[in-house]
């Protein structure tokens, strides 16, 4: 039987794309602010895309999400991007929702769920910092415990969704401990005192995730916005499931990888007699083909075997391969589409632009091949000690 509840989230997402196309050149060059866009969102619903139905939610898992994404960045890849980050923010919290929890850890996740459902809150990851980028090792930004919660000291750069989210999950080290590995998660408002942002950072493309720097000045939190209620337990859960760090987007870049093989096909249009035009196009066609294969066998197995090793050599697998395909589709239309494609402020210049950041963004493309490496090198890749964080 068909999936209705994935079929009524896929219409309000091509309906909400719709709505974005005519933002997002808007946004890209400066003319308008990304806040609408995200608006729009909000008003469509899908910041609970991955939040239980039984509490509200869409109830999508994995496979289903990554379908969404894809959908949303065939229109408006920085925005699918900017979704994405609250959902990397709150996903584990979702998967987890069945689990028994502590008190603390029960508290949390009510709360949590109620800002995003009924008050469409909106959560962001703060975590990256210059030397160390996305990897938990090597943080700087400390806490320490206090009689009434927390205190947080610390500098986070590249922080998407700055000015736009609502709550920002910050990765910090005990102050005072001598374990490197010892990181913990806690929920700040982007509006509490000692909580400051930078300028939105000026890069070539994906404006429209309002990325920018972020400081936290001696930032005080309740006991209550420790993720979960527990302490030192990021580090295993990236360990142990990486997939919303390591693939969480890659439907973005595939909905990405479409835009692009259809600006490629139009741009070939009526030349169908040139033989090696052709073969181009064909290449392009199954290596999309291929890569979106990989993509969603990969997140069926998180959803069915989460945390296994063929789960996280898959996500890792489906990251590279998609990373690879958009180089390759970008060479491709710079050939296909010619002078034209190149025009500043043309839809292929700007899915070329875009096209750049899968390649930067986590797991970048030696880290994959390194984890696939290891994994078939008979390396365990649950043992922190293997795994590059």
């Amino acid at each position: 039987m068909p999936d209705t509840s994935l079929d009524d989230t896929l219409k309000r997402t091509e309906e909400l794309t719709t709505r974005l196309t005519g933002l997002v050149d808007a946004v890209d060059d400066g003319r308008a602010d990304c806040r609408d866009s995200y608006r729009l969102a909000r008003e469509a619903g899908l910041l609970g895309l991955v939040v239980p139905s039984a509490i509200g939610g869409d109830g999508l898992g994995f496979h289903d999400y990554t379908r969404v994404l894809e959908l949303l960045a065939t229109a408006d890849a920085p925005t699918a991007l900017g979704l994405n980050m609250h959902s990397v923010a709150i996903g584990a919290l979702c998967e987890s929702a069945g689990t028994p929890a502590s008190r603390a850890g029960a508290a949390f996740r009510e709360w949590v769920f109620d800002e995003v459902v009924n008050h469409q809150r909106m959560f962001a990851s703060a975590t990256s910092e210059r030397g160390s980028g996305a990897k938990l090792r090597g943080l700087r930004t400390t806490y320490r415990a206090t009689d009434h919660g927390f205190v947080l000291e610390g500098h986070k750069s590249f922080v998407s969704l700055a000015g736009v989210a609502d709550y920002f999950v910050v990765a910090a080290r005990q102050a005072d401990g001598d374990a490197d590995h010892q990181i913990s998660h806690f929920v700040v408002s982007g509006a509490d005192p000692g909580v400051r942002f930078g300028e939105i950072w000026p890069g070539t493309a994906m404006h429209g995730t309002s990325t920018a720097d972020m400081t936290l000045d001696a930032v005080e939190v309740g006991r209550d916005r420790l993720f979960m209620g527990i302490e030192g337990m990021s580090l295993f859960k990236l360990v142990r499931e990486p997939h919303w760090m390591v693939a969480g987007y890659t439907g973005v870049y595939l909905g990405l990888a479409r835009s692009l093989f259809d600006q490629i096909v139009a741009a070939a249009a009526g030349r169908a007699d040139d033989t090696d035009l052709r073969r181009r196009v064909g290449r392009a066609a199954a290596s999309l083909r291929a890569a979106r294969a990989l993509v969603y066998e990969a997140c069926a197995v998180v959803d069915e075997a989460r945390g296994t090793v063929e789960a996280n050599a898959g996500v890792h697998a489906a990251k590279y391969v998609v990373g690879e395909l958009l180089s390759d589709l970008a060479t491709t239309a710079s050939r296909v589409c010619g002078a034209a494609g190149l025009r500043r402020g043309g839809t292929v210049e700007r899915l070329l632009r875009e096209s750049w950041f899968c390649a930067v963004m986590p797991a970048k493309p030696v880290d994959c091949l390194d984890y696939l490496g290891k994994t078939h090198l008979g390396v365990n890749m649950h043992d922190a000690r293997s795994a590059d964080w």
